[in-house]
């Protein structure tokens, strides 16, 4: 069984003003995904990232915030178990992200031998 890393990414829209309700919502969406994740034993590790960040460039420039110069955010990430990268791409079709017209990024994780 190898690892494969799911990235969460989405277009953020300051226009959207989520209720205290729909705020719940999304996370038991989450948290329903996950533990259906967890329960068959795949589960490794998960991760939501804020919205603050700074970039180094190699050059030791620093600009604000991480990729400033693009719209699209990454949210987090899961790692997970799977025997294949199709399996591993069967268990992103259930992330909430997709709902909201996010996509998801499905890599390998090749171990450091």
């Amino acid at each position: 069984m190898s690892e494969f890393m799911m990235i969460f990414r989405h277009t953020p829209n300051p226009e959207q003003q989520p209720t205290p309700e729909e705020i719940q919502e999304s996370i038991k969406q989450w948290q329903d995904w996950i533990g259906g994740i967890a329960a068959q034993g795949k589960f490794v590790s998960t991760n939501r990232l804020g919205y603050e960040g700074k970039t180094l460039q190699a050059n030791k420039d620093v600009t604000d915030g991480p990729y400033a110069e693009i719209k699209e955010i990454i949210g987090g990430n899961i790692i997970v178990k799977a025997s294949s990268i199709e399996e591993a791409l069967q268990m992103a079709e259930g992330c909430p992200v997709l709902q909201y017209g996010g996509n998801v990024e499905v890599r390998n994780i090749m171990p450091l031998n």
